[in-house]
């Protein structure tokens, strides 16, 4: 139908074909190391006897991220399954709002330290986190402590309750310890979210166990990595006491290389499926921007920077790697372009039929022979990665793997010339990169509640009650009576210790109002009626979001009948049930006098 262009496409499908066998083979060495380590022996299973704690700091490097890090701090301390650990949270001087939220966290949670930077941001978060290490090491000098392990997150991540008793486990025999990343669930039509899970879920599944199967260097994921203290001595030694280097927009990827070389022992985590697998979990970015900025970020620290900083050295499994790691360069692009020969070979396919002509794009001998093969590999590599996601995220969200791969290409293909771009400029104009921030959103309260503790393991674990007393209240209380009320009945907590335990289960504020701090507009947001049902009560407005005062946790309904009623983000905060009534006999349904 168009023959010039038919034959530009015939004439690129020769060159393309051989790339992907080339690529698809490449790919196979990672699937006979995996096929060879089970073949001899099992796969790893995470040892359950208990250890003693190390003591553990969390570093958190942030940049204007003051509407996620309270929402952050407050659940994983009422998630984390694990008693001896502090968050360390880095801030610069010109993100006045960032630092005010985390001084809030401080005058609440005895765990959570500021670590101010000496100077504006952004820098990058190597920066941050190398002034955050130094703030840990003033915090030990001024209160006689020792931290053994020290674990970098994100403003954004979902720790697993499990997770730090896992690193404690190998931090010490291992000098550096990687979590798996997964990315939450979202719906099936969140076509870039939904890139991510299909990318984690293969490469955590296949690539990063290979390259301990074949010995090679362990990247971090830049979240949930465990580091031993030696470890991090040994880094500071080996480069004037930069730890994470300054320069690098991955210097999780450049830590792990760093370690590697000076010959300290790294060690993944097997990521099991189902469920609930003991990995960090946390939002991507979810719209086609979004993504093409943080993936402009990888690929300029790990393909660019990284071959200025390193270059080629290393035994041949090392070069292997480091080529896998930097061939998106070349391998992104031509996957765009492969993409549109495809297209338009069915284009062309269909049209022939059509016109009662002939199909010429395919009938030459090298076509007959690569074509066939490069659909092979195709339909191997789309199956490979389809059984990776199906694993984690179900059949149904799987199904559109094929769809989300297109996508991808092209957004791969942007973020690499973006990242050529970028880099090139820096060196011409002689300008730092910086920290390319993402924008980050922290999970729904629904997403949350399978990872929140016990209520009663809470009481136990933090000294609130002996395990016999709450072994006895627990067969004691009838099935109609919560355990917060029997526990006041009884006498064995007060009303504030209670709601303390509910907010730490929950990872929500404690607040004793006082009926004067009501304010009148906000209690009108909302009917009466709804308010009585619900046992809530509006208290306040701020910033587009309505302050919710409540005794009792609320479920993922309370939230959804709020939001039928008002477009404001609702907040909720815990308070004492006879502050609760107190608010309710000033300005409940029963009072007319609003």
């Amino acid at each position: 139908m168009f023959p010039g262009v038919d034959h530009l496409v015939a004439f690129c499908l020769v060159p393309l074909a051989l790339f992907i066998v080339f690529n698809g083979l490449d790919d196979l060495v990672i699937d006979a190391a995996l096929a060879w380590n089970w073949y001899r022996k099992r796969p790893e299973q995470l040892p359950v006897t208990p250890l003693a704690e190390k003591r553990i700091a969390i570093l958190v490097p942030l940049w204007k991220e003051a509407g996620v890090i309270g929402g952050m701090i407050r659940h994983n301390i009422s998630a984390i399954r694990y008693s001896s650990y502090d968050f360390f949270i880095g801030a610069y001087p010109n993100d006045p709002a960032t630092l005010a939220a985390i001084r809030e966290l401080e005058d609440r949670f005895s765990n959570v330290h500021l670590a101010t930077c000496p100077h504006d941001g952004p820098t990058s978060k190597a920066d941050c986190l190398n002034w955050i290490y130094q703030r840990v090491l003033l915090y030990e000098e001024e209160r006689d402590a020792r931290f053994d392990i020290f674990v970098t997150h994100d403003a954004e991540d979902l720790i697993h309750p499990e997770a730090l008793g896992h690193l404690n486990r190998y931090c010490g025999e291992y000098g550096m310890v990687q979590a798996p990343v997964l990315p939450l669930a979202t719906p099936a039509r969140d076509i870039v979210h939904g890139i991510y899970c299909d990318e984690f879920a293969e490469y955590q599944t296949r690539d990063i166990p290979s390259r301990q199967i074949l010995g090679s260097f362990l990247p971090s994921n830049g979240v949930g990595a465990g580091f031993a203290r030696a470890a991090l001595q040994r880094l500071a030694e080996s480069s004037g006491n930069r730890i994470f280097e300054p320069e690098c927009l991955t210097e999780d990827y450049e830590n792990g290389l760093r370690l590697h070389r000076l010959g300290i022992r790294q060690k993944f985590l097997p990521l099991a499926g189902g469920h609930n697998p003991v990995a960090t979990r946390e939002y991507f970015p979810r719209t086609r921007r979004g993504a093409i900025r943080q993936r402009t970020r990888w690929i300029t620290g790990i393909c660019l920077q990284s071959q200025e900083r390193n270059g080629w050295h290393g035994r041949l499994r090392d070069i292997y790697w480091l080529w896998r790691d930097r061939k998106g360069l070349l391998s992104n692009p031509v996957s765009v372009l492969a993409n549109a020969c495809f297209v338009w070979g069915i284009f062309s396919w269909a049209a022939a039929r059509l016109t009662g002509g002939t199909w010429e794009l395919g009938r030459s001998s090298p076509h007959s022979i690569l074509l066939p093969a490069v659909a092979l590999l195709a339909l191997y590599r789309m199956g490979i990665r389809m059984r990776c996601t199906s694993r984690h995220y179900g059949w149904r969200f799987t199904s559109l793997v094929p769809i989300r791969t297109i996508c991808a290409n092209y957004i791969n293909a942007v973020a690499t010339f973006s990242a050529l771009w970028r880099y090139a400029r820096s060196r011409l104009r002689c300008e730092p990169l910086v920290w390319l921030k993402t924008e980050h959103a922290y999970p729904s309260r629904l997403a949350l509640l399978a990872h929140k503790r016990r209520l009663s393991e809470i009481l136990i674990g933090s000294a609130y009650l002996a395990e016999e007393e709450v072994a006895s209240a627990l067969a004691t209380c009838g099935s109609e009576e919560r355990l917060g009320e029997f526990l006041v009945r009884a006498g064995l907590l007060g009303e504030e210790t209670w709601c303390e335990v509910l907010s730490l289960q929950q990872g929500l504020p404690a607040i004793h109002i006082a009926p004067r701090e009501v304010e009148r507009r906000a209690v009108r947001t909302l009917p009466r009626a709804v308010a009585g049902d619900l046992h809530v009560l509006p208290f306040r407005l701020v910033d587009g979001a309505l302050f919710v005062a409540t005794a009792q946790a609320p479920g993922e309904e309370v939230a959804a009948a709020l939001q039928r009623f008002t477009r404001l983000r609702v907040m909720f905060h815990l308070t004492t049930a006879t502050n609760f009534r107190q608010l309710e006999h000033a300005f409940g349904p029963a009072n007319d006098s609003r």
